[in-house]
Parts: structure tokens; sequence; C-alpha cells
């Protein structure tokens, strides 16, 4: 089985538009995990994704008489990319089906590439079936994103290049699955040569198509899929992608959208370069199997797949790659609601950087404060912060793994205090984003004015902008303003902001 795959991609037809993509090493990662990490930079395509190997020699091989009737694809973004920039170059026509729900980014980029464009439907199923009716009433040829041998073949030059680049058989290559064309060809041609590489596939926690094929021993279908990494969020794998991965792959790692996001950073502080969420998988799969194996001195490849991203998702990709990397706990703590309290909690958290402080005024006794706190050792070090606060008298839930807290809570913390809260002030503030500078706010406050309302979040900037509310009397505000002169941070009043009026007074 592998043997025929080997010829097949040996005999592949890639070069004629994809390039071969270099195999870089990766210090910082490296250095962290105590193994030599590398990683394929198929995200350097000329669409930015692997996909254009397979799309290219499967239409390659077709002959006259398919060519003239032209090529018709389904896909939300860089198979439909690969099959355009396919057609082009042999000069076919070609048309993509794509659900109306892909970003126009994509859209337009197919379009660029020559393709003709058909939105249908909300989902990649729908634009699927609709791709297979077009290609049946037209007379078209439908190009499979993955569960085709020559498309297999294709993607399976991605493993010829690495065996060729790297110096004698790694220990392992992690490979991103999706409907599993990908991992079929590496696994294909790699056992082959040298069958105790180790292959691994990496998916999405809740997309996790081939991990429960290869667990029940079938082919299933998922219910629903997360869209987070959505170049491998496919419902169910290929046919021959699970006939070969079945005698082939060694297992398959599944990780969340917070590790997700923690490799897209690895990668950037690497390379550079930004990956997509499908692109940055095999990262982070490696890095959750080296911690599970306690793997040391290793020769580790992973395959970016793709580069694909769209602008507007790296600030969620920022905000929970600390998460992804145990850097960042997320605590609900219960403090007493007067003058100073929060100067004493900010003092039981010791050294340790507040990542994020959200709090508004509900209750004349206690206050309930939303904290991000910056880690140095992980899970460990989270759990005995824990525990510390605990020891010192303060309730805390640790919500760093509540999805509902890291997604929406932390932006809805507040509300109207409905006349609770008297001679109230609202200033924002730029604090330097450095260890003490909350602390050093709340010494210099002391217990003359009571905080009520604070918002503060570190979003890897020099300065940290801060939103606080404080109480203070008509009598003091001469007091008040000579404390803000000497404070040293700069400071704009906002207590007849509109928005403070319309949303939290």
């Amino acid at each position: 089985m592998a043997r025929r795959y080997l010829e097949r991609i040996l005999r592949a037809r890639v070069y004629d538009v994809a390039h071969e993509t270099p195999l870089d090493r990766m210090p910082r990662l490296s250095q962290r995990l105590g193994n030599a990490v590398w990683l394929k930079r198929e995200d350097l395509q000329p669409v930015f994704s692997f996909k254009v190997r397979g799309a290219y020699n499967r239409i390659a091989h077709l002959e006259e008489a398919e060519r003239a009737r032209g090529v018709v694809a389904a896909s939300a973004g860089n198979h439909g990319q690969g099959v355009a920039l396919a057609a082009s170059r042999l000069g076919l026509q070609a048309l993509i089906v794509m659900p109306r729900t892909t970003p126009p980014i994509k859209v337009a980029a197919v379009r660029a590439l020559g393709a003709r464009t058909l939105l249908h439907g909300d989902t990649y199923d729908e634009a699927h079936a609709r791709a297979v009716a077009v290609a049946e009433e037209r007379g078209m040829v439908f190009i499979h994103p993955y569960d085709d041998p020559e498309i297999i073949a294709g993607q399976g030059t991605v493993a010829m290049e690495i065996l060729r680049q790297h110096e004698g058989p790694p220990d392992a290559i992690y490979v991103p699955v999706g409907g599993g064309g990908l991992i079929a060809g590496v696994a294909a041609y790699v056992k082959e040569l040298y069958p105790q590489v180790r292959i691994i596939g990496v998916e999405p926690d809740d997309a996790p198509s081939m991990h429960e094929a290869l667990r029940r021993g079938r082919r299933v279908t998922l219910r629903q899929v997360g869209i987070f990494a959505d170049g491998v969020a496919v419902r169910q794998v290929g046919r021959e992608p699970f006939r070969l991965a079945r005698r082939l792959v060694d297992e398959v790692v599944l990780v969340s959208t917070d590790e997700i996001c923690a490799a897209i950073k690895d990668i950037f502080e690497d390379t550079r370069s930004i990956a997509e969420p499908a692109g940055a998988l095999a990262v982070a799969g490696l890095k959750r199997h080296v911690e599970r194996e306690g793997w040391r001195d290793r020769q580790l490849v992973a395959i970016d797949s793709g580069a694909n991203m769209n602008f507007d998702r790296l600030r969620h990709v920022s905000e929970r790659a600390e998460l992804g990397e145990r850097h960042e706990a997320i605590l609900a703590v219960t403090i007493p609601e007067r003058p100073g309290s929060f100067r004493a909690f900010c003092e039981a958290l010791g050294s340790r950087s507040i990542t994020e402080f959200n709090y508004r005024y509900s209750d004349p006794e206690r206050a309930h404060v939303y904290a991000g706190v910056q880690l140095h050792d992980g899970d460990r070090e989270r759990q005995a912060l824990v525990a510390l606060l605990r020891e010192r008298g303060y309730p805390v839930v640790d919500l760093t793994e509540n999805e509902m807290a890291k997604l929406h809570v932390r932006h809805m913390v507040g509300g109207r205090t409905r006349g609770l809260v008297a001679h109230e002030v609202v200033y924002r503030f730029i604090f330097p984003e450095r260890p003490g500078a909350l602390l050093r706010f709340l010494t210099r406050l002391g217990k003359r004015w009571n905080i009520s309302l604070f918002h503060y979040r570190n979003h890897g900037a020099d300065y940290g902008r801060v939103l606080v509310g404080i109480q203070v009397p008509p009598a003091d505000r001469q007091r008040f303003r000579a404390f803000l002169q000497g404070l040293g941070y700069p400071w704009v009043e906002e207590t007849h902001n509109p928005v403070y009026e319309l949303f939290l007074r």
C-alpha cells in the first residue's frame, strides 16, 4: 500500500507551481522544550498553504478531455486558492463554491487567481453538496480537497522534502489533520522508508474527526465542529486518508484553542511569521506530546500548514496565548469593600504582575474582583497562588479553564451602581507597564478614598491603560487633585463622558 504511494509521490507534479519550502529550526522553542524542533514552512507557498501541492498534482493528471470541461471545487479558503492557482497555470476554467460565511478576503483571493466563485450555503458541507451537483449538471471535474489519491500524493511531497532536508530521519513528525490528505501522504512516504519515525496527527479538541475514527475503528461524522481552526474544521475524514491512517499513523493528539494560540505565538517568536490556527496545530500538538512523554534531546518536525489568518482574529489570539502557555491565571476573588483592600490584595500577590483587573462597586460589604495574574511556573504556581490567597482569608474561584469567563464575562464585569456610589469621579490613567506600577498607585492612594470601579488589561504594550472610579467627597477635591499631580502618571478625567453616564453610573 505505502509502496504504491511512494511511487505516486516521487512522480507527483507539484513544482510547476509549488515551492520547496525550508525546514527551519525553532531555536527558542527548542531550548524551552529540551528538544530540537524544526518547522516545515508550508506557510511560504504561493497561496500561503500546502494545499496547492495536491490541487496542482490532481489537475495536472487530468486527461485533455477532462481539462476542456473545467474543474469545480468546494472550499472555505485554502483548497479553493490552490485549485484556482493550479487551474490558472494550466489554462483551465475553474469554479470555486464557497459558503456565504467565507471571509471576503478569501473570496477576493480566489477571484484574484482567475477562478469564478459561487457563494452557497452557510457551511462547508452545503457548499460541497452544491459543488458536486454543479459538476454533474455542467460536466465539470470535481476536485476533492483530500479524498483522492493524487491529492494525497501531492501533499506527500512535503514528507519527501523533510527527509531530504533533515540530517537523518527525525524521531517524530507532527501533522495537522483536517480531512486527512496531508497526514496520509506524509505517513505513506515516511513509513515506507523509515518505519521507526513516529507520525503524530494533531487536531483541535472540538474537531476530533480523525481521533474519533481511529478510536472507534471506523469513520465517524461529528455532529458539529469548532471553527476557530477553520482550516481543519471537518466533520468526517476522507475514506482513503482514513484507510492509510489506520495502518500508518501512530496516534492523534488533541489540543485546545488556548494551546493553538500559544503555538501561534511560539511560531511568531521564532520566525516573525503569523500562522493561521490550523497552521499552528502541529506545534501545539508537539508541545503537548513532549510534555506528556517527557522527551528530551529528540529531533522533532512540525508542519506549519498555512498562514491565511484574518487580521481581526489577532486580538483573540493574543489574549488566549498566555493562557495556553500557562503564563496567566484568571481568578475571581472576593475582597472587603473598604478603602485599602485593593492594596492589601495586591500585596498578597507579591511580585507577580497583574495582567487584568476588573471591578465595579455593587455591594457595601464585599467586592468581587476579576483578576488576571502572570505566572512563571505554570499550573503548579497557579495552584500555590490559589492556596496562598485562601490561607489569607480570600474566597477564590479559579477561572483559568472557564470558557464563559474567558470569552464573555471578562468583558461584562461592571454595570450601573443604581445610586449606591456617592461622589464618584472617573479618571483614565496611563501606567508604565512594569511590575509594581499598580501597587505604587494603590499605595499612594492609601485609605483616603474608596475605589468604586477599576478596569485594567495588559495588551503587551509599553503602557497599561487603566480606568478608575474613586469616591471623592466635594470637600476632598482639592486634596485629590494634589494627589493626581504628585502621582506622576498621565491622566484624563472622564466623569462627564457620556459613555460613563449611559453604562456605568
